[in-house]
């Protein structure tokens, strides 16, 4: 049983944990090693490339909360 798109609640849950690996298990599971580390290492570059530009974007706006 494959989820299309995997959804989170809004407040992220234990719950939404357990659906999050309970989705990477399903997926991954009839690949081979090679396709697993394919598949890890291009999610983990993908994550970096939004984590750099969530930080960038940090950096032009200017906090007004102080």
């Amino acid at each position: 049983m494959i989820v299309e798109r995997l959804i989170i609640s809004p407040d992220f849950t234990i719950e939404d944990i357990h659906k999050i690996r309970e989705y990477n298990y399903e997926f991954t599971k009839d690949m081979t090693l090679e396709e697993k580390l394919g598949y890890y290492n291009s999610a983990g570059a993908e994550a970096e490339h939004e984590i750099q530009r969530r930080k960038a974007l940090k950096q032009k706006i200017p906090d007004v909360s102080q």
